[in-house]
């Protein structure tokens, strides 16, 4: 089978038996969108889901944010991984987008990345399930499962050349939602230390390649 059959079978199954996905975490406008996505870094959605519901009342919107100190939102979020780190992030990510962007949330990948704590991955989660464009969000589920299902070269060694390999490979239409599909492949069933390959639908086609993917 070659990558491109390879392609077409693994999108044509999800298209088909999945053609409905979106992020899992919960959110009522771009900047909270923007805040949950910060929060799930090294974190289950499930505990973001958890904390959000009252932050999000407290402050909903960056300009609300902005008027907090970092140990404000420490009482929101003390739950989650690295809180300290991420409550400093969350206020000053808020106060840049008041005062740079008016408090709204940026379409494109260059002014998101100004923001604090906003990386390229957060971007393009940001890009996609918000303002639908096709582009592609890149964390370890969807590098994991790029390389152990062949979808990558072994030289696509980096988040960035995986995202440049997978958007050139994936019709454009289908880019905002093949994230969640690898995702949440790579998340419940091809997982880093004990894939269910009994239970994975591409086990028939997948070469294994578990030591290319890095994340074994």
């Amino acid at each position: 089978m070659t990558r491109k059959e390879r392609y077409k079978y693994i999108i044509d199954y999800f298209k088909e038996n999945q053609p409905v996905v979106t992020t899992q975490l919960e959110f009522g406008s771009a900047f909270q969108l923007l805040v949950a996505t910060l929060l799930s870094a090294q974190c289950t959605d499930k505990r973001i889901n958890e904390v959000t519901p009252a932050l999000f009342k407290r402050y909903p919107t960056p300009e609300l944010m902005a008027q907090a100190e970092p140990e404000d939102l420490l009482e929101f979020i003390h739950s989650v991984s690295y809180p300290n780190a991420k409550a400093r992030h969350l206020v000053d990510m808020a106060r840049k987008l008041v005062s740079d962007f008016n408090g709204v949330v940026p379409d494109n990948t260059e002014d998101l990345t100004k923001l604090p704590g906003v990386g390229r991955k957060t971007a393009n989660v940001l890009q996609a399930v918000w303002f639908g464009k096709a582009v592609m969000a890149v964390d370890t589920h969807v590098y994991r499962v790029a390389h152990r299902l062949g979808l990558v070269p072994s030289t696509a060694n980096t988040p960035l050349k995986v995202e440049e390999y997978l958007e050139k490979s994936i019709p454009e239409e289908d880019i905002p939602r093949a994230h969640h599909w690898l995702l949440l492949h790579g998340r419940y069933v091809c997982q880093s230390a004990k894939p269910k390959c009994d239970k994975c639908p591409f086990d028939k086609i997948c070469p294994k390649l578990m030591k290319g993917s890095k994340l074994e």
